[in-house]
C-alpha cells in the first residue's frame, strides 16, 4: 500500500476538472454563450493570452483542399524576392514561427518541389497548383505564408520589401532581421 500511495504521488495529475474557484460560473456562461467545448474555451484563452498583439489569420489553396491558421500582426511585412524560383511564381510572403503556424486540413493533397540546396520546400497544393505557404531557405524552422492565399478580414496593412534573392547569400548576410523572423 505505501509503494502505491508514493507512486501515484510522483506521477503528474492527469487531464481532469480544473477548480476555477469563483470563476466557474463565468466560465460555463461563456461556454453556453459562444457554443465552446471546455477545449475550444481553454483553446481561445491560450491563444488570446499566447499571441497576444497578433491576430489569426486563415487561409488556403484555391480549391480548398488545403486549409490553415497563422498567428501573425495585422500589419504584414512581406517580401518581394527576385531569385529564380520567386519571379517565376510571384511568390511575396511573410514569415513566421513554426509555433505559430497550423495546418489545418490537405497534409496528404501537399506535394513539395525543392532545387539548388534542397532547403526551402515549396509545397504546394496538387490539386490547384497553388503555393498558400512553404519553408523558406533564410528560415527552415518556419513559414513563409503567402499573403493573397489569406481569408479576407484580417489584414490591416502590408508593407513589401524587395530582397536581392538573385544575391541570396549577400541578401541574408546583409539583412539585419530576415533570419530570425521564424524565432517566437
Amino acid at each position: 500500500a505505501g509503494r502505491t500511495a508514493a507512486r501515484a504521488e510522483a506521477e503528474p495529475p492527469g487531464p481532469g476538472p480544473i477548480d476555477l474557484g469563483a470563476q466557474s460560473g463565468r466560465w460555463a456562461a461563456f461556454q453556453e454563450r459562444h457554443r465552446l467545448s471546455c477545449e475550444e474555451a481553454a483553446r481561445l484563452l491560450l491563444d488570446a493570452y499566447e499571441y497576444r498583439g497578433l491576430v489569426k489569420h486563415t487561409g488556403g489553396c484555391h480549391c480548398g483542399a488545403v486549409r490553415f491558421e497563422v498567428w501573425a500582426s495585422a500589419d504584414l511585412h512581406v517580401f518581394n524576392c527576385n531569385c529564380s524560383i520567386c519571379t517565376k511564381k510571384q511568390n511575396r510572403h511573410f514569415i513566421v514561427p513554426a509555433s505559430r503556424f497550423k495546418l489545418l486540413k490537405g497534409a496528404d493533397n501537399l506535394t513539395t518541389y525543392t532545387f539548388n540546396t534542397h532547403r526551402a520546400q515549396h509545397t504546394f497544393c496538387k490539386t490547384c497548383g497553388v503555393q498558400s505557404f512553404y519553408t523558406p531557405r533564410s528560415n527552415p524552422d518556419g513559414y513563409g505564408i503567402a499573403p493573397h492565399c489569406l481569408d479576407d478580414g484580417t489584414v490591416q496593412t502590408i508593407i513589401t520589401e524587395d530582397i536581392n534573392g538573385k544575391e541570396w547569400e549577400k541578401a541574408v548576410r546583409e539583412h539585419k532581421t530576415i533570419r530570425d523572423m521564424s524565432k517566437p
